[in-house]
């Protein structure tokens, strides 16, 4: 394999190919001291455009959060329902044409869709480069981002007077996110009466039972469409239509475009996947009055819940303070936006890159705190510094990235 490096729109674009065939891609859209980090996702129809977006979406879901990483994304093409044996030698030969780059940690690789954490460290494993203790354990960042999005859902329910209860609500995608989504939502009363996978989307206007499909999600993945009795069979495309209080796209980029904007009934879209409304369709659904929240705030619980697991914080703390930050600073972009007579977006976008160059502009200097901050998280990560202590002491420094800026 060989590995060409292209640049566009300030971006860095590794483009992987056998020959005349492209296998996959890297693209780092911004780093912080010379680094980057995103997911890795295998599917078979990856593409430049696709990972160009969702690289720029990881620096704005960064800046919003205040975290010290730069945006990438990368993308290997294959099946990730073929066995684990095919799966795993595209991912090696992909690793040795990244090589440079993984062993620099210009761009660090996490589980995205179709793949997991044991595919990464196996990707990492295979050219060589040491994983610590404490790197790449089982996370719950699908969770995280459901839980990111109910407090989208909260905080525009507030803000358009919406009682959730008897809310009805489709979900696009029931995957890692969809599904636990569609578990938080059951929980607030709002009644799910779609969802979709690959294999196409059911509807019942009386509400789904979640729990049945949970269970049969898990037992039988995508095909619970197929599966599930007593809801009436559609197209994946139908369900973004039907009419909805909530719209929850958590599956693949640019699901709501030009086409099918102006057909969309929902009050409330938010997104649970990476740049799934258009920028053209925003603005369609912002002249007829349909909320749409930031994709990046909405679903920065992955990345944020994923980072607070890391540095051992229980999921009830993550929880709250999730329920707590990320619900409060979505209230201010609302309200903002409002005040303005903008779209939300047009709030948050200026805010999450203003908080990314302060990032970006602090690790420039790093000062003498700054080197004991790493020389301590270096101890941590190969697991000299018990997990509890870590978790006390980071909690104020998670409230104050997020907090700062705003």
């Amino acid at each position: 394999m060989e590995t060409r490096l292209e640049l566009s729109n300030g971006q860095r674009i590794y483009v992987v190919s056998q020959g005349a065939e492209v296998s996959g891609y890297v693209v780092i859209d911004s780093m912080v001291a010379g680094r980057s980090c995103g997911g890795l996702r295998m599917l078979p129809d990856v593409d430049r455009e696709e990972m160009s977006g969702l690289a720029r979406s990881m620096t704005l879901k960064y800046g919003f959060l205040g975290l010290p990483q730069g945006g990438a994304k990368a993308g290997v093409r294959g099946d990730p329902a073929s066995p684990r044996s095919v799966r795993w030698r595209r991912l090696k030969d992909f690793a040795g044409a990244i090589e440079p780059l993984l062993k620099t940690r210009t761009y660090a690789p996490g589980a995205d869709m179709g793949t997991d954490n044991a595919d990464i460290r196996y990707l990492l494993h295979s050219v060589g480069f040491p994983i610590k203790r404490r790197e790449l354990r089982e996370n719950h960042s699908g969770y995280y981002t459901a839980r990111t999005v109910l407090a989208g859902v909260l905080q525009a329910a507030g803000h358009l007077a919406l009682s959730l209860q008897g809310c009805t609500a489709a979900i696009e995608g029931f995957g890692k996110v969809g599904g636990a989504l569609a578990e938080l939502l059951a929980g607030m009363k709002v009644r799910v009466v779609a969802i979709s996978t690959s294999q196409g989307a059911i509807y019942d206007p009386l509400g789904l039972d979640v729990k049945q499909l949970t269970d049969r999600s898990a037992r039988d993945g995508s095909r619970v469409v197929e599966t599930y009795r007593g809801a009436k069979a559609l197209p994946r495309s139908a369900l973004l239509e039907l009419p909805v209080d909530l719209l929850c796209p958590c599956a693949r980029h640019n699901s709501v475009h030009l086409d099918n904007a102006g057909k969309i009934e929902a009050r409330v879209i938010c997104p649970g996947a990476n740049n799934p409304v258009t920028t053209a369709a925003e603005r369609v659904l912002s002249e007829r009055g349909v909320l749409c929240l930031p994709d990046f705030v909405t679903n920065c619980g992955g990345v944020l819940g994923g980072t607070m697991e890391f540095a051992s914080v229980e999921r009830s703390r993550i929880d709250a303070f999730i329920d707590q930050h990320v619900g409060k600073r979505i209230a201010w972009i609302l309200k903002e936006a409002d005040r303005r007579g903008v779209s939300p977006r047009e709030i948050a976008a200026p805010v999450a890159m203003r908080r990314f160059r302060k990032v970006q502009e602090e690790a420039l200097h790093f000062t003498v705190k700054g080197r004991l901050f790493a020389f301590m998280l270096e101890l941590y990560r190969r697991g000299y510094i018990p997990g509890p202590v870590v978790a006390t002491l980071s909690l104020p420094y998670f409230e104050k990235l997020l907090t700062s800026g705003f």
